[in-house]
């Protein structure tokens, strides 16, 4: 039946599937630490009954079973010609509803076997990175992130939890080494220490989950980043085997690879719905979207978009306002260091 599984999840387009036994979560007492320490920031709901999430038994009466499916979402290079960069794995169709579809077929042939079951892509109450090394899929690296010896850093992971029971795959082995570079290359430092995120100082969290004002001491490295960050996906040398996925829906659409910072400051409430209806980054609205730019544009703009800025500084909304007025302060102060730095030399 195992088997069975396996070929019907290569069908519906998954790069792997494991099996792992419902149990507790190896790394509960670490989870438990790392919420004590208030590391995941704003996120309250990774606090919630935290005992259950780090046990599926309690999500699931009689769970026997949970099937760890991973979808590669690897496109190639960046395609984006302007400044603005986005998460890669926000740059196409939202994966929650593409991994759910997928897992769909499966799920029934798992029900007409007699099993009752529950499947998540991120919603539920599951440490799915710990039970994905459980089940053999893949292990924690020092960033946190997942990594699979084929697939590298890049693909999404799905849990079925079924009260059927079947044989565990054997966990996986951390192939890290001594590896750091993950950590050398974050540009907030927000990885501790080895396999110790804080969320509070994580660009991915600052962007995309974080509802208020950028703290300012992490503005200017989050350099040109609107949506997430991929540095210490990007370095992990083995993404060196990572392939192109099959799935032409993670793709970056093509009215998205050529516009400026400045056109995407100025989206309307009806524009940012439109260009990113089928988007994950359609969840932070365009309020938080166009703060991002801002300070994309406070870092990477030029005195062509001060009048841009100029103008969303008196915008009726104050987490806009407040950043187009840095950015405006930050390309004003660059400015001036480079006109000092042209007429310093002909004074000497």
């Amino acid at each position: 039946m195992k088997s069975e599984i396996r070929a019907l999840a290569t069908n519906c387009g998954f790069d792997d599937c494991r099996f792992a036994r419902v149990g507790q979560a190896p790394h509960s007492l670490e989870y438990f630490f790392w919420l004590r320490a208030g590391s995941h920031a704003s996120m309250t709901w990774l606090g919630r009954d935290p005992a259950r999430r780090a046990d599926p038994s309690r999500v699931l009466l009689n769970a026997k079973t949970l099937l760890v499916l991973a979808k590669n979402y690897f496109q190639g290079p960046n395609p984006r010609s302007q400044a603005g960069k986005i998460a890669r794995y926000a740059w196409g169709t939202d994966y929650h509803e593409i991994m759910l579809k997928d897992m769909a077929p499966i799920e029934a042939l798992l029900r007409e076997k007699g099993g009752r079951q529950k499947c998540y892509v991120d919603t539920g109450p599951i440490l799915e990175r710990d039970f994905a090394a459980v089940a053999g899929l893949s292990w924690q690296g020092k960033s946190t992130m997942c990594l699979n010896e084929r697939l590298g850093t890049w693909f999404f992971i799905g849990v079925i939890l079924t009260t059927l029971e079947f044989e565990a795959d054997l966990p996986a082995k951390n192939r890290c080494g001594k590896c750091t570079r993950c950590i050398d290359v974050c540009p907030t430092r927000a990885i501790t220490q080895p396999y110790q995120l804080d969320a509070r100082r994580c660009i991915s969290y600052l962007t995309i989950e974080h509802k208020g004002p950028i703290p300012i001491e992490f503005r200017s490295a989050m350099g040109d980043r609107i949506y997430g960050c991929d540095d210490c996906l990007d370095v992990c040398p083995w993404n060196r085997f990572a392939e192109l996925t099959r799935e032409t829906r993670f793709t970056l659409p093509d009215r998205l690879k050529a516009l400026t910072l400045r056109q995407l400051a100025v989206l309307s409430d009806n524009d940012f719905r439109a260009l990113f209806r089928n988007s994950p980054i359609k969840r932070i609205g365009r309020v938080r979207f166009v703060r991002n730019v801002c300070i994309a544009l406070g870092n990477a703009g030029t005195t062509e978009d001060m009048a841009i800025l100029h103008g969303l500084a008196k915008d009726h909304d104050p987490l806009i306002a407040e950043h187009a007025s840095w950015a405006v302060e930050q390309i004003r102060n660059r400015c001036d260091r480079q006109v000092s730095n042209r007429v310093a030399p002909a004074e000497m």
